[in-house]
């Protein structure tokens, strides 16, 4: 039951303002959505929808969830904010996926994909995920990377390093995501770097329904 309720729950929360004409029903659009970001592929849900008697193609499924425009909540004040980056490949390219996790409610505070990993674009994310969240008296733990503790000292924040315990929360978000883009080659290929950004704060919304 608390599953279901979390689920009705995101689904009531998936805003359709950006609908003009859609023959499809609203409840149907907003379940694709959720079914697609919980981890369906993008043809197993347009199967979903032909059981209720509506042929949609898979980018409408698509432009679908990144119209939504869903992202975590912000004004999150947690006690702890475990903060890493990992690899993610964008086509041929290479590009490197910025989280910022909870890990005592494992649930997603912030999201950013960048081409590359400096100190300035490190400062920059934690510059965003304080403007998002009430973050300035937390912990942050970090695995030592040189351009992490960088951006934790220019913004005066307190950090240890731990390479495993709590920060493991954070390795869970990025293994679910290098699964997702492995396996629904729909996801990342032929798409550009904006619309990969968009999908992972779609992403980190319905992480934090579904946990």
């Amino acid at each position: 039951m608390p599953k279901i309720a979390r689920l009705n729950g995101s689904i009531d929360q998936i805003d359709l303002e950006f609908v003009e004409r859609e023959a499809t029903p609203r409840f149907l659009m907003k379940l694709s959505i959720q079914l697609h970001l919980a981890g369906l592929s993008l043809s197993n849900t347009v199967s979903i929808l032909e059981i209720f008697g509506v042929e949609r193609a898979r980018s409408t499924v698509h432009n679908w969830v990144h119209k939504a425009d869903l992202q975590p909540e912000d004004g999150q004040s947690p006690d702890h904010v475990a903060v890493d980056e990992t690899v993610i490949r964008l086509n041929d390219e290479q590009y490197w996926l910025y989280a910022a996790v909870d890990p005592k409610a494992n649930k997603l505070l912030h999201t950013k994909l960048e081409p590359t990993r400096t100190s300035v674009i490190s400062r920059a994310f934690f510059a965003e995920l304080r403007e998002k969240h009430d973050v300035d008296d937390a912990v942050f733990l970090i695995d030592g990377a040189p351009q992490l503790k960088d951006a934790c000292s220019r913004h005066g924040l307190d950090f240890r390093y731990e390479r495993h315990g709590n920060r493991n929360s954070v390795e869970r978000v990025f293994r679910e995501v290098k699964r997702r883009t492995s396996s629904f080659s729909n996801c990342f290929s032929n798409a550009n770097a904006d619309t990969a950004d968009d999908w992972l704060r779609s992403f980190s919304f319905a992480w934090n329904q579904l946990i």
